[in-house]
């Protein structure tokens, strides 16, 4: 089963696949998701919404708390022993909220589900190993460290080598073009990437 989180930054506006999906909704996400895609549970707060969303939370959590309405939906997606996992409307709004949804892709990856987050011209998501990415040739995409320095031990399909090492810290891995419909990049054992792909015009 796939899991899809909903939060309240930028509203997608493109078409979102719920078959076999159980969808979380995080509080003012409710406002440009209800009619456009079904949700399973609606979840958080409640301090962005000022009416009852359907269906109502089975709980509502303190404005005041240790984690964010997001995490919260996430853990309800794992609990649910999800396979995979799609975020939308994890771009914009807030910075520091944005920053925190890219943590929400590493909590996902950390307990074992590939996550990652959409929007109409870009999708991120963490990765390790061999790093496949398929089906965006002609566009461009980076390769940012997460949380150390990457080893990167082979590339295909790119129009710019990488480094033998990109350090925490270096822009070296932004703005790769992909010149095959199979590019990929392998990076070292236990390193971890974040990969941002570009779906919009160069």
């Amino acid at each position: 089963m796939k899991g899809i989180l909903l939060l309240n930054g930028q509203p997608y506006t493109g078409e979102i696949d719920c078959e076999n999906a159980y969808v979380v909704c995080c509080d003012g996400a409710y406002k440009w998701a209800h009619g456009k895609v079904k949700i399973d549970e609606n979840v958080g707060d409640f301090d962005s919404l000022d009416i009852i969303p359907s269906p109502p939370p089975t709980e509502i959590y303190p404005s005041e708390k240790d984690c964010t309405d997001g995490e919260i939906a996430l853990n309800k997606l794992l609990a649910k022993g999800v396979g995979e996992i799609e975020i939308y409307g994890g771009f914009g709004g807030r910075y520091d909220h944005f920053i925190g949804n890219l943590h929400l892709l590493y909590a996902a990856r950390s307990r074992g589900v590939a996550a990652k987050m959409i929007d109409e011209n870009t999708v991120a998501f963490l990765g390790g190993g061999r790093i496949n990415l398929n089906g965006i040739c002609g566009k461009t995409f980076s390769l940012l460290p997460f949380g150390g320095s990457v080893h990167i031990m082979n590339s295909t399909g790119c129009k710019y080598a990488y480094p033998d090492v990109i350090g925490y810290g270096e822009c070296r891995g932004i703005s790769n073009v992909a010149v095959s419909g199979a590019a990929s990049v392998t990076i070292g054992e236990k390193d971890c990437a974040l990969i941002i792909v570009n779906r919009g015009e160069v």
